[in-house]
């Protein structure tokens, strides 16, 4: 058993010690049957809240309306759940009513996808009652039970079901995937950043292009953030080499023949972080600089450098290993890499010129900047002084 499992056992043993059950359940243990990496454990017991506050002196209320409270321990933090079952899903995303139960397989019924309807006890013995087990071996992502009931509750499961093709490069059941078109329009009902989330997750997935062939052959890209009018560069992608590229590279794909002016308005309808829009923006625009300069390897960075020659190889048909690899070669030959690298400061050009501060300043100093990177000028503050002199420029 995972470290994560062993190191949370002693939490189910006082909860079944007080006369009730818990027991792992969720992503975790789904990962641990495929041998996947855990990060952390999801616990759900027949305890109600009360009763788990009851037995832990130090919890805290997460979800108590849901029926999850936060454990605090010496060796950490838990989250329980009590079993529930859920009815009444009017928004498509949340349950209007929930009822706390004693059966394991009540709750377990309510879950999404029948790999993720597996729960494991201290001992690691397997509870499976609706063949999640069996699912996982078939690489099959099947909803537990009617699929249209699952996708009515809650909307986003359409996009976790793609997520986890992507993710875990499983088939799509096909009466799964049917019930999925057919619901497809109430993934508008959902909040842009939980659709992010799942987004994101299925970019940086193993299998991008079979997901993005199901988000196109679904028509549920029609209800996404500004994707209703991209099919085409969404199609485009289906040709290219997704495996090796990460989402702000395929967030630039996409994006790439968006007029500039609109690109951040359009990445804020998906509520994306302004630091994710940035990179966007910045890798575009080298992009399009078919040979870009020293100067503009420099301001670029090395991220974006790196980000912009793979998408460029991705779009042009290149090796984008190749391009990856020179990118990173060509960033580390720059003569400096940053302003203060430079032998010369603006302190040292009022000092020479005596003269005040203005924007001649930054515009000497980029003369410099440029003059060495393309290697037209040694990093030497005496050179540089007599390069000015030379120029005209002092």
């Amino acid at each position: 058993m995972d470290r994560l499992f062993l190191k949370s056992v002693p939490i189910l043993e006082l909860i079944e010690e007080a006369g009730y059950e818990a027991y792992f359940v969720g992503g975790s243990v789904r990962d641990y049957i495929l041998g996947r990496p855990i990060n952390d454990v999801d616990i759900a017991s027949s305890a109600t809240p009360q009763e788990i506050k009851r037995i832990f002196p130090n919890t805290a209320d997460i979800g108590i309306d849901h029926g999850t409270v936060l454990v605090i321990t010496d060796t950490g933090t838990y989250e329980i759940t009590t079993f529930r079952t859920e009815s009444g899903y009017s928004d498509f995303r949340r349950p209007d009513a929930v009822e706390f139960v004693r059966s394991l397989t009540e709750d377990l019924q309510r879950r999404d996808f029948t790999m993720n309807a597996i729960a494991m006890d201290k001992t690691g013995k397997i509870i499976d009652p609706f063949n999640g087990k069996r699912d996982l071996a078939q690489k099959r992502i099947i909803t537990v039970g009617n699929p249209h009931e699952r996708f009515h509750e809650d909307a986003l499961r359409m996009m976790r079901a793609l997520r986890f093709v992507s993710q875990l490069d499983f088939e799509l059941d096909h009466e799964t995937f049917d019930s999925l078109k057919e619901n497809a329009r109430n993934i508008s009902e959902i909040a842009v950043e939980r659709i992010l989330v799942e987004f994101e997750k299925l970019a940086a997935g193993s299998n991008k292009i079979k997901a993005f062939s199901l988000l196109l052959e679904s028509g549920l890209y029609q209800y996404l953030p500004l994707f209703s009018s991209k099919k085409e560069h969404l199609m485009d992608l289906l040709n290219l080499p997704l495996h090796q590229l990460n989402a702000a590279e395929i967030w630039s794909i996409i994006m790439i023949h968006t007029k500039d002016q609109e690109i951040e308005e359009a990445l804020r309808a998906w509520k994306l972080p302004l630091k994710t829009i940035r990179n966007v923006q910045r890798t575009i625009k080298l992009v399009k600089s078919k040979e870009p300069a020293a100067i503009d390897v420099f301001q670029a960075g090395h991220g974006i450098t790196v980000q912009a020659a793979k998408v460029r190889a991705a779009l042009n048909g290149g090796n984008v290993s190749d391009a990856e690899e020179n990118a990173h070669h060509r960033y580390n030959g720059l003569i400096i890499k940053q302003m203060s690298d430079l032998a010369v400061t603006g302190t040292d050009l009022l000092i020479w010129h005596q003269e005040k501060p203005g924007p001649w300043v930054k515009e000497y100093l980029e003369k410099i900047l440029k003059a060495v990177l393309n290697e037209e000028l040694r990093n030497d503050k005496e050179e540089i002084k007599r390069w000015l002199v030379k120029c005209n420029l002092s």
